[in-house]
């Protein structure tokens, strides 16, 4: 038999010769995940002490292997947090990341007041900020749409698992929902946006993360947010906000290019919990 911490150490010191950042962690979530209980329990038991049959080890042992692999943490546990929601994600949909959730905080911050605001998610990806924003807002009538059926399909399962009331459609995110053209009070996007030729370092993006989730069409990376911005002129109330995420070094260009598009007012960038430039906001002009 193995003991709990004995297992814990040696799959962090596997990860951490791997390269993984948070070795110890997805040592613990994985260890966690096998044995179907919270990480917090999983805490408790490393401290009191414990064994792994030989069964459950081997099942550990294969996680953690796939994990030094550089297979993305959410991809052998089945689930992504976002918010207050865990995801089902796997191959073939991006991954939410932490940072992301700024734009949920934007979205309610832009939606305050009104009593039931209309709300769209163009290239949704796993449905995270969609589905976020339903929960944590009721009251709004949420859309979404995604452009690769895969990515697509993972949004709704998602939102069937979680109960909510969000249309997710399949289509380009350039041409979606004409119905509701000049109706919206609030367009998010989380849109492709690294430069062609930027490979990503990190293998879990660049090796798993599907293409048409990451880059952004030209070489700046802007092509594609602003024809996603240019979709969201249109669907837009004069005085609606676009809340789009970019890269940290598009927080000078990406607001600067939405400028010279002549359709918006009181651009503003903002920063995540890192102090990074994230997303960007800017009200439809009148």
């Amino acid at each position: 038999m193995t003991g709990l911490r004995e297992a814990v150490d040696g799959a962090t010191t596997q990860l951490r010769e791997a390269g993984v950042p948070s070795a110890r962690a997805d040592a613990v979530t994985l260890l966690a995940h096998v044995l179907r209980v919270p990480a917090a329990e999983l805490q408790r038991q490393l401290v009191l002490g414990g064994d792994l049959d030989p069964d459950t080890l081997t099942r550990y042992d294969d996680l953690v292997a796939h994990r030094r692999s550089r297979v993305p943490l959410q991809h052998l546990t089945g689930t992504a947090p976002f918010r207050h929601l865990e995801l089902a994600v796997g191959p073939g949909v991006f991954v939410p990341r932490p940072e992301t959730e700024l734009l949920v905080d934007l979205v309610l911050r832009a939606a305050h007041g009104l009593a039931s605001p209309t709300v769209v998610d163009l290239c949704t990806g796993s449905g995270a900020i969609a589905l976020a924003v339903k929960q944590e807002l009721p009251a709004a009538a949420v859309s979404a749409v995604e452009l690769d059926p895969m990515a697509h399909a993972w949004a709704a399962r998602n939102r069937d698992n979680l109960g909510l009331d969000v249309e997710i459609a399949c289509g380009a995110a350039q041409s979606a929902f004409p119905d509701l053209d000049e109706g919206v009070d609030v367009v998010v996007s989380n849109p492709p946006y690294i430069p062609v030729g930027m490979v990503p370092i990190d293998p879990e993006v660049r090796d798993h993360d599907p293409e048409v989730a990451l880059y952004g069409g030209s070489e700046d990376g802007l092509r594609i947010p602003l024809a996603v911005a240019s979709r969201a002129a249109e669907l837009l109330r004069p005085g609606g906000v676009l809340i789009m995420e970019h890269a940290d070094s598009q927080g000078d260009s990406l607001p600067a290019a939405l400028r010279q598009q002549g359709m918006w007012v009181e651009v503003a960038d903002h920063v995540d919990l890192t102090e990074r430039p994230r997303a960007v906001t800017a009200v439809r002009r009148s």
